[in-house]
């Protein structure tokens, strides 16, 4: 007698059912002034995709590329749609997904990664920056938390994922498949590269979205100045913020320990012989030395994360460090998977859709404090379904101008200082789904993490963040 199948029987269904109801409703159902059929369509397709990724009916990235294909079709200007039904969106624009930036730092993360595995650098590195954090379980754990999260104040947090990826692959392998040892380890790279970024001004482009509105005046209908300007410094930002990571670091490091504990006693990395430093061993070693460089001094070279990660790619390819075979390496079911999400978030901002329903939430008829906790869920909420950059564009500006309506009453709490750093904050805590960011996927790339862990942790960590974030923020207000 076969087993019964829930996925296929039971979710699989009510997928489908809660898809066709949001498509053929009438719109007025939604309550919301002003919604297209095309952004219909698009909130129909939003829901197919966030319930076949929770319920994991078939795999993250067929869910991917079926939704790719569905909002080509559904809402793109040479789909299936016409002008009539709303604003269409360039089929270009969504087809581009699948070479977004952030696809190519994945791109060369991977073959970062696969290099160094070749010539031996991954276990060589991974040797030596663990030997500080001694061979016991758990405080190499704490050693991986915070490496990652360092890093990920000063470099784009993909990047640093990418990498530790690298030096994680031989420690897991030591570990026994039936511990929990194997699934803290992989959750360590999201938590702390993902929390990393909140450190610093430029530790994730949130932070930086909001630190640019506050320096812009804002202007009433009549162009007069209703609010100056605010400048925030990177010391004011890090007093805040770095405090934070510390906390959040040794939380996730408890959490983590107590949801999956280590059965093994030990971890010890054994490398048999010598590794080999031939001329390859140097390329890669220097290669991989300078693209961190590069990494973490962005700001001073304004060379773009993405743009650096595949100078490796070029160096390795030219060399033969990196041949045709290895392209089978490639995790090329993380790549479709990512790029379903920025797909996603690109029917959601080019159909209006996203604006119309953080529009449509009457912000000026709430409390101050009911306005600072919506705005701050809202954006972590939306963060776990596009970039935490698109959401934070898309929130900041309308929250500015909800900030200068409540001068007042907001004032008490930290004004819109308060209001625009805490919506950032939040979006740093995004951390549901694998497609929530970039590290994310690149942790699930391991194949040791299931969806619904994934939001266990996710939800845990993202609301303890949040809740931290905004104490820290009404206690000690910029």
């Amino acid at each position: 007698m076969k087993k019964f199948n829930v996925k296929r029987h039971v979710l699989l269904p009510l997928t489908i059912a809660v898809v066709l109801f949001m498509w053929f409703v009438p719109i007025s159902f939604f309550g919301i002034d002003g919604l297209t059929v095309i952004q219909q369509r698009t909130i129909a397709i939003f829901c197919y995709a966030a319930l076949m990724w929770m319920f994991e009916i078939i795999p993250a990235w067929a869910t991917s590329v079926s939704t790719i294909v569905l909002l080509l079709l559904a809402i793109s200007n040479k789909g299936l749609a016409n002008p009539e039904m709303g604003k269409l969106v360039n089929f270009k624009e969504l087809m581009a997904a699948f070479a977004d930036p952030t696809i190519m730092l994945f791109l060369g993360g991977f073959v970062l990664a696969i290099a160094a595995s070749k010539v031996g650098l991954d276990l060589y590195l991974a040797r030596v920056l663990l030997k500080p954090f001694g061979t016991k379980p758990k405080f190499v754990l704490l050693g991986f938390l915070v490496l990652i999260s360092v890093m990920s104040m000063f470099m784009s947090n993909t990047a640093t994922a990418a990498m530790m990826l690298a030096f994680l692959a031989p420690v897991i392998k030591t570990l026994p498949s039936d511990g929990g040892g194997r699934m803290s380890l992989a959750m360590a790279i999201p938590i702390a590269a993902n929390i990393g970024g909140l450190g610093t001004p430029i530790g994730t482009p949130p932070n930086a979205i909001a630190i640019g509105q506050l320096k812009e005046p804002i202007l009433n209908a009549a162009g007069e100045v209703v609010q100056n300007g605010i400048e925030l410094g990177f010391g004011a930002w890090m007093v805040r913020f770095v405090p934070i990571v510390v906390i959040m670091i040794v939380f996730a490091w408890i959490l983590l320990q107590v949801l999956y504990p280590f059965k093994a006693q030990k971890i010890e990395i054994v490398i048999s012989g010598e590794v080999e430093k031939d001329w390859h061993f140097w390329v890669v070693t220097i290669t991989f030395l300078g693209t961190i460089l590069l990494w973490m001094t962005g700001e001073l070279t304004k060379l773009n994360s993405n743009v650096v990660a595949l100078i490796p790619f070029a160096i390795f390819a030219v060399l033969g460090v990196f041949k045709r075979e290895d392209f089978a390496k490639i995790d090329w079911h993380v790549l479709w998977m990512v790029a379903g999400g920025f797909a996603l978030g690109t029917a959601l901002n080019k159909t209006g859709l996203a604006a119309t329903l953080v529009e449509a939430i009457p912000f000026d008829t709430w409390s101050p404090i009911g306005v600072l906790i919506a705005a701050g869920l809202i954006g972590w909420l939306l963060s776990n379904f596009i970039a935490n950059s698109s959401a934070a564009n898309l929130l900041v500006p309308i929250l500015a101008t909800v900030a200068v309506a409540m001068k007042d009453s907001l004032a008490s709490f930290g004004g819109i200082t308060t209001l625009l750093v805490c919506v950032a904050a939040s979006t740093s805590f995004a951390m549901l789904f694998p497609i929530s960011t970039p590290p994310n996927a690149i942790a699930c790339s391991t194949g040791l993490i299931k969806t619904n862990e994934m939001m266990k942790v996710g939800l845990i960590v993202g609301l303890t963040g949040i809740a931290l974030s905004y104490g820290m923020l009404l206690l000690f207000p910029f």
